[in-house]
């Protein structure tokens, strides 16, 4: 109890003038009469309050949960699909991979085309060198049987 409450209780609770007996007002004990229903009434809203708070944690784990799920059921579908999704992307590079190399092979083939129609031109000459070389004949002429 701090010293005003206490000097408090000594003050005068009548009206100014001759003494009247009676025991000092006890203001305290007012103050408190007056403020317990409004602090009653407080201590039922903060206990809603905590309740409500309880229901909405309760809520949003649940939410969060179901979002946890959700969200491993997309990436499974995901990886699910990722295959199909893959070969549809890679398939115009294949397209276009197969292309450049049918075309790199008719190219190729041109190529020995012309390699083989100079081996037919050049083989008799060659022929006759190779004999001159074995007969060793002078000059690599051809000697007539």
């Amino acid at each position: 109890m701090s010293l005003r409450d206490f000097l408090e209780r000594f003050r005068p609770a009548g009206t100014p003038g001759a003494s009247a007996t009676g025991v000092p007002a006890d203001r305290t004990s007012e103050r408190a009469a007056e403020l317990e229903p409004a602090l009653a009434r407080l201590a039922d809203v903060q206990q809603e309050a905590a309740r409500i708070r309880a229901a909405a944690e309760q809520e949003a784990e649940a939410l969060r949960q179901n979002a946890a799920r959700e969200a491993a059921r997309m990436v499974d579908a995901a990886r699910e699909h990722a295959p199909e999704v893959r070969r549809r992307a890679a398939e115009p590079l294949l397209r276009e991979a197969r292309h450049v190399a049918d075309a790199l092979r008719a190219a190729g083939d041109r190529a020995a085309s012309a390699i083989r129609e100079r081996a037919v031109e050049r083989m008799p000459h060659l022929v006759d060198l190779a004999v001159a070389d074995a007969l060793r004949l002078p000059g690599g002429e051809r000697k007539e049987p």
